[in-house]
């Protein structure tokens, strides 16, 4: 077993990668929790691949892997693991992003219990005609309530702006109309493809041995390695945009703006990368910045602007949200600020104070077990190294950053998404 350790926050990792290719990760943890998570990197841009031991290119319908997620609770007993979970005390639950899909559970109690359960229905797969149709009007029904959702609506219009061709701009759930096509020999071939050991990645966090974890984990294998592998294929994304500016109407009150940024060398210094632009969100729009306070008090804005980051294998931007009556004057706003630190630059002070901020932030990621567990495994499917994060404080300096905001803050490539 691997052993890593971090001596800047005290933290240490244990990695055992199988004979059949499963990678687990370990983190000791004093805490009465015991958290897991188990992850394939298999999600929702993925509509596109070539399958073991093909050379022509399989297309899926969009929202597979959210609708694998579902079926994989169903087991053939007639039980729900889901339920069962939650019957022994387990939080349990699952997940779909764009690129990983996971399950997992949390507990104080029945660990044991939860843990057969848990391992049994992720390696037991039990799709038939019937509950594959009886799955569909739940989904139906969980997209049309995210169409509804006024923050996921905006997200989505963004993605469709920045981006033509690329796999971002399909929803997570798929459609309506594009769940009709998914059958139970389809979702057998998505698990069959990705659904395997070298494929995916298990997080335990909890205050117990490693070798004890590790024994009990492998103990419940089934998965056997793969003779040969699937390979992922992404649309060609062109550098400009879909469109620069979209506009929907929703119930609200306050309207709603979301600010995005096509990063198209998304795939360089990616940790590096991250972590500049939030010393960059920080100092220019953070709490403490000029802007916000010029906003706040003139009353453009009423809540914090939310700067975030995205990346992955195809894709990265950066988006700036918030909640105002003002989206126009927002919108000049934030351009007129980028463009005054881009040629007068941000201050050694900003710069000191956001990368404590942030590195904060980072070490308190670490306290709870969840949150540490799946951070594990975002990292492991971004490719990510143990602790890089903490490599990349000690390294980036005021003048990457300053290359940073001159490089992706480009109205060229800037779109505007708004619901009022």
């Amino acid at each position: 077993m691997e052993i890593i350790k971090n001596k800047q926050i005290n933290e240490t990792l244990y990695i055992e990668v199988l004979e059949n290719g499963l990678k687990i990760c370990i983190v000791p943890k004093e805490t009465k929790k015991k958290y897991i998570i188990w992850g394939t990197n298999f999600g929702s841009n993925n509509n596109k691949f070539y399958a073991k031991n093909e050379t022509t290119l399989s297309t899926v319908p969009d929202g597979i892997a959210h609708y694998l997620e579902h079926k994989l609770f169903e087991q053939k007993n007639g039980k729900n693991s889901l339920d069962v979970l939650t019957s022994l005390g387990a939080d349990a639950n699952a997940y779909t992003t764009n690129d990983h899909t996971a399950f997992l559970f949390e507990t104080t109690k029945n660990f044991e219990e939860a843990l057969d359960e848990f391992m049994d229905y992720v390696q037991n797969p039990y799709f038939t005609p019937e509950n594959v149709e009886k799955e569909r009007g739940i989904i139906s029904q969980e997209i049309m309530m995210y169409d509804d959702y006024p923050d996921w609506k905006l997200y989505m219009n963004l993605m469709k702006s920045l981006y033509k061709k690329n796999e971002m701009n399909i929803d997570t759930a798929g459609s309506v109309e594009s769940i009709k096509a998914i059958d139970e020999k389809l979702l057998y071939k998505i698990y069959d493809n990705f659904y395997t050991p070298e494929n995916m990645v298990i997080c335990y966090v909890g205050n117990d041995d490693p070798n004890e974890i590790l024994s009990k984990i492998k103990s419940r294998i089934i998965l056997r390695k793969s003779s040969s592998f699937a390979r992922k294929y992404y649309n060609e994304e062109p550098k400009e945009l879909a469109r620069n500016y979209i506009e929907d109407n929703k119930n609200l009150s306050i309207p709603l703006i979301c600010i995005g940024f096509k990063d198209n060398n998304y795939s360089k210094d990616i940790v590096k990368r991250d972590v500049a632009i939030d010393i960059i969100g920080n100092s220019i729009f953070g709490p403490c910045s000029d802007f916000y306070k010029r906003l706040y008090e003139s009353g453009k804005i009423t809540s914090d602007p939310y700067i975030s980051h995205e990346f992955g294998a195809s894709y990265g931007h950066v988006m700036i949200q918030t909640q105002t009556r003002y989206v126009d004057d927002f919108s000049v706003e934030v351009k007129k600020e980028l463009e005054k630190y881009k040629s007068k630059k941000i201050s050694n002070r900003d710069f000191e104070r956001a990368l404590k901020c942030e590195y904060g932030i980072l070490v308190k990621s670490y306290n709870d077990p969840q949150s540490l567990g799946n951070m594990i495994l975002t990292e492991n499917i971004k490719n990510i190294k143990p602790f890089e994060y903490f490599d990349v404080f000690k390294t980036i300096d005021l003048d990457y950053v300053q290359q940073i905001l001159t490089e992706i803050f480009d109205e060229k490539y800037m779109a505007i998404s708004i619901i009022k």
